[in-house]
């Protein structure tokens, strides 16, 4: 892999990044942690994975300025068009391009190539334990949503049962669930060492603030001329 060929890559990447839960450092990352699982691979083509990594978050913009477009697949006809205008052969273009396609998590669209693996990997492991946790707190507050949402009842819910936007939600529903998608044995492993400590802020998380609540029950009484108790 020559230099030019990654300052390519990094220079378009840099132009299309914005977003701070998927920022360049997400990208780099990524970048890395793929380099890490692949030390144990056999047959890796490092040029497909570096650009892969470096571009596949390019789509971003796309699916920021409308949601129902998936960035990945956005992503990936970006980095094929790029690439073949730069005068990368078709064939490296669109393995690249395979990769950043189904590096988000789908059941009909499941990662093929070992280079696309270890991306998905490498992507789902920064979404992971305490950086995950952090990413989404960051994203969560750029689209202005709440860490948790009250149930009918007046109580803070853990996002089980929620159907609006919230921390605790996509909690439950994604970061809880991340540790069984994984496709190598190294990525794997490293995903279970993270998985407590994502497990443990969120439950610290969701006491604290249901401690918090605590004393409206105190306020109420104060309000209805009750001495508390």
């Amino acid at each position: 892999m020559k230099q030019k060929d990654y300052q390519c890559w990094e220079s378009y990447m840099l132009s299309c990044m914005g977003d701070t839960a998927h920022d360049r450092e997400h990208i780099y990352r990524v970048l890395y942690q793929a380099m890490e699982l692949a030390k144990g691979e056999a047959g890796v083509d490092y040029e497909v994975l570096t650009a892969a990594c470096l571009l596949h978050d390019i789509g971003r913009k796309e699916q920021y300025e409308d949601p129902s477009v998936c960035h990945a697949a956005a992503g990936a006809r970006k980095a094929y068009v790029f690439l073949t205008e730069n005068g990368y052969d078709v064939g490296f273009a669109g393995k690249v391009a395979d990769c950043i396609r189904t590096h988000r998590y789908r059941k009909d669209a499941p990662p093929e190539s070992l280079e696309a693996k270890l991306l998905f990997d490498a992507d789902k492991l920064d979404a992971a334990g305490a950086i995950g946790a952090a990413r989404t707190l960051l994203y969560h507050g750029k689209e202005n949503e709440p860490l948790y949402s009250m149930t009918e009842d007046g109580k803070v819910s853990d996002g089980t049962k929620d159907t609006e936007p919230s921390f605790f939600r996509e909690y439950k529903y994604k970061l809880e669930k991340l540790y069984g998608q994984f496709f190598t044995e190294k990525g794997r492993e490293l995903a279970q060492t993270r998985r407590d400590a994502s497990r443990r802020f969120y439950e610290s998380l969701l006491a604290e603030a249901r401690e918090a609540y605590r004393g409206r029950e105190v306020l109420k009484e104060l309000l209805d001329g009750q001495d508390p108790e």
